[in-house]
């Protein structure tokens, strides 16, 4: 073993920057993984549902055209987040995420946190910030660690 291998955290989140390369999000391309005894479970990027028109083949980005701020009215928005993609691939693949850790480029948003818990999965590390204060509020209630980590 040499010293110069990166530490779990940094090879994971390595791993989901790479899986946002193929964000099709005309705003913030995002990565997700779930990992469950170091091993990758599934893997999400933020984009349109599969088979539909991207934004950047359809008119743009509607939030981006009605100057909606990060954070707000994801309800108007084509696409799906990383971290829902990443659970849509555990169900379409019969994969249990139960107890799994998630990595994710961004922090997760409220609608996404919401479905962490009910999924069950144990914890939380995300690279960036986001402006939605209520998912780390509904995390920290469910007993669910949501850590930001600073890697080199």
């Amino acid at each position: 073993m040499t010293e110069d291998r990166p530490s779990w955290d940094a090879y994971f989140m390595d791993i989901a920057t790479l899986v946002a390369c193929r964000s099709t999000c005309l705003r913030r391309a995002v990565g997700a993984i779930l990992v469950k005894d170091r091993r990758i479970l599934t893997t999400g990027y933020n984009g349109a549902p599969t088979g539909l028109m991207h934004c950047g083949q359809k008119k743009g980005c509607l939030r981006e055209q009605l100057g909606v701020p990060s954070g707000q009215r994801h309800e108007i928005c084509r696409g799906l987040h990383a971290e829902q993609n990443a659970i849509i691939q555990a169900a379409r693949h019969g994969v249990s995420i139960l107890g799994a850790t998630l990595y994710c480029t961004t922090q997760p948003c409220s609608i996404c946190a919401r479905m962490f818990i009910n999924a069950g999965i144990k914890e939380v590390y995300y690279k960036e910030g986001y402006a939605d204060p209520l998912a780390l509020e509904m995390l920290e209630e469910a007993g669910i660690p949501c850590q930001q980590i600073a890697l080199d």
